[in-house]
């Protein structure tokens, strides 16, 4: 009866978001005092789940599966679930996984706590502290069902390496045709770019940047830094970046490490998306912009003059410690 675990990929590497999702679900498990299974679907080389802890791993390897279907996929979780007799699953909070944790939770008649924060408060009864309010309270969940499913945050627990012994399984769940009620007519891919969904830093700008050829600082500082990048509504809707990089409540959560703002007012559907960034830098012009209330750090100025000198001073910086 050990801990499953969904471990997502992406052109069949592991992302990210799966070995912080390992490393919470071994901190779970020695407090139950179970071992953790992982259910990997169409993921090629695993071996590295077990730098976090993870005991067993149930590889599914299937051509109908090559495309992202929630319903297909919440199935084959529901059918490892039932496998290995678990009481507890752990899903991220990536845009899949959100689609997923709902469906898993019908199937399997379980309770389901979404932005789970840290570990369980409590496992008798079991409690666990959630996200609320558009992230600006957090409240304490029960759940009482047999099963439990828990959604955790983006970057709310971290990544930990704890050495396990890995045994390797193939699991074959049966796929049936009803899975496949929505049909994937064409992906885009961004590549040589940090992804949203990977990315420990952000830097996402408005319409303070007056037109889309003034991009240009806004990615060499994203370069720099490592970092993603993101524009608020406006700008996606005017055409000026792709509407992938739109964040925000309307857009894509964010719940980066760094969140640098720039030329972005801070529009209350903006910041409810963002809100979950651990430290919120912005810079505008306007001193009575609103994200200036919910930021850590702010400069007042003109990011035609504040950014290329941050990229100055961040380039001299790591040249001097490289």
């Amino acid at each position: 009866m050990s801990i499953l675990i969904y471990a997502e990929s992406a052109e069949g590497k592991f992302r990210k978001v799966a070995f912080e999702l390992a490393s919470y679900a071994k901190k779970v498990a020695e407090s139950l005092g179970t071992t953790v299974t992982a259910v990997t679907i169409n993921t090629g080389d695993v071996s590295e789940l077990s730098k976090y802890g993870v005991d067993k791993v149930l590889k599914v390897t299937n051509d109908k599966l090559a495309g992202f279907s929630a319903k297909a996929y919440a199935d084959v979780i529901k059918q490892a679930a039932q496998k290995e007799e678990t009481k507890v699953i752990l899903l991220s909070s990536t845009t899949d996984s959100i689609y997923l944790a709902p469906l898993v939770a019908v199937s399997l008649e379980a309770g389901f706590a979404s932005n789970v924060v840290g570990l369980p408060v409590s496992t008798s009864p079991f409690q666990v502290k959630r996200n609320a309010f558009s992230n600006k309270a957090f409240n304490i969940t029960e759940i009482n069902t047999e099963v439990k499913i828990l959604g955790l945050a983006k970057n709310s627990y971290g990544i930990f390496e704890s050495a396990s012994n890995l045994a390797e399984e193939d699991f074959n769940p049966t796929i049936g045709g009803n899975d496949f009620g929505i049909k994937t007519e064409s992906v885009e891919k961004v590549t040589g770019k940090v992804s949203l969904a990977d990315a420990d830093i952000v830097v996402s700008a408005g319409r303070g940047l007056k037109g889309p050829e003034n991009w240009g600082m806004i990615e060499e500082l994203a370069e720099v830094l490592g970092a993603a990048t993101a524009c608020s509504k406006p700008v996606s809707d005017l055409g000026w970046r792709p509407h992938g990089e739109h964040v925000g409540q309307t857009g894509k959560p964010v719940a980066a490490n760094l969140y640098i703002a720039i030329g972005i007012s801070g529009a209350i559907q903006h910041i409810a998306g963002i809100n979950s960034s651990k430290v919120k830098v912005v810079i505008n012009t306007d001193p009575e912009a609103p994200f200036f209330k919910v930021a850590d750090y702010g400069i007042v100025g003109d990011a035609f003059d504040v950014v290329p000198r941050l990229i100055e001073k961040l380039k001299a910086f790591k040249a001097s410690h490289s």
